[in-house]
């Protein structure tokens, strides 16, 4: 088989292979990026995931963390964040 037979063979088999490893680059490289900010945040003494509103319940075998406050306030970023990106693409 000559090269080019071989990659319509490969499209035909795996369509849209491409897209899908590009994609989980995108991903990839967003959860670095994320991760850097989070460490960057926790060396700053910034208190995300410690803010008034986070329950908190220590009992004596276990301990329960529900961070409310700060889900509230990464959903309220992100839509600010996301709806400006959707707004400048237009």
């Amino acid at each position: 088989m000559t090269p080019s037979q071989l990659h319509i063979l490969r499209e035909e088999l795996a369509p849209g292979m491409n897209e899908v490893g590009r994609l989980l680059i995108v991903v990839g490289a967003l959860a670095i990026v994320a991760g850097v900010v989070v460490l960057l945040l926790g060396r700053m003494n910034f208190p995300l995931g410690r803010l008034p509103g986070d329950i908190v319940y220590r009992g004596k075998n276990t301990s329960i963390y529900f961070p409310l406050a700060t889900s509230v306030l990464v959903s309220v970023v992100l839509t600010i964040v996301l709806w400006a990106i959707g707004r400048w693409r237009r």
